[in-house]
């Protein structure tokens, strides 16, 4: 069973999100939130699988709320989904940045919606390959931030190898097809870059991957 957290100071989107969620077999709504704070407090009350959050709340907004959420080792596994209704807003990054797993835009289908929710609490990153050439385009074409490839060196040049393909939007099918090895070791390189990177999903390795520059926009 996904447990889900919402997180959002509009009623109504909560409510249309609940009774989606809450016909499915596999997923059960545990919570509701009306800002950051008591996201994080219902956070760390249930322990969710996926926690929604909406950016724009009182009180606490939902990019500091990720951040609390990511900072906190007891919520290592709530996977925190940033919804939008802008798309790729100015905030975006920014969340990734403090540690979501990925993104939502409010308008998407309701078929993509559930398939999201799974593929996070998989402990995937919802950045396809689309979202993540903008993300590029708009975010990370910037020189790379001082001391962020400190990291790197720890990982083998196989891993650096499978983190710079994470960072291009490659599943881990086609990162295994394009290393000519099996799906499963492109998983075991990816999960142990991350530990040794201290990223919590593969988010966070595209960012880190660009900031560090270990990979440059104009390689994608």
């Amino acid at each position: 069973m996904i447990r889900v957290l919402l997180v959002d100071d509009q009623p109504l989107v909560r409510s249309g999100f609940r009774a989606l969620l809450d016909l499915e077999d596999d997923i059960e709504v545990v919570a509701e939130a009306a800002d950051g704070r008591q996201g994080l407090a219902l956070a760390r009350e249930h322990l969710p699988d996926v926690a929604l959050v909406d950016i724009q709340m009182p009180v606490v907004d939902g990019i500091e709320a990720t951040r609390l959420i990511a900072a906190d080792p007891a919520l290592a596994g709530v996977h925190v989904v940033i919804l939008t209704n802008y798309g790729l807003d100015e905030h975006v990054f920014n969340a990734l940045r403090a540690g979501a797993a990925g993104f939502l835009v409010k308008d998407i289908v309701p078929e993509d919606f559930l398939h999201a929710v799974r593929v996070a609490a998989r402990g995937d990153a919802l950045l396809a390959p689309s979202i993540t050439r903008r993300l590029i385009n708009r975010y990370i074409a910037q020189p790379p931030r001082p001391g962020a490839g400190t990291g790197l060196k720890e990982l083998t040049n196989r891993e650096r190898e499978a983190v710079a393909l994470v960072a291009r939007g490659l599943s881990n099918d086609e990162i295994a097809d394009r290393m000519v090895i099996s799906a499963l070791t492109a998983k075991t390189h990816i999960n142990r870059a991350m530990t040794k990177l201290h990223a919590r999903d593969r988010a966070q390795l595209v960012v880190l991957a660009y900031e560090s520059g270990l990979v440059v926009p104009h390689d994608s």
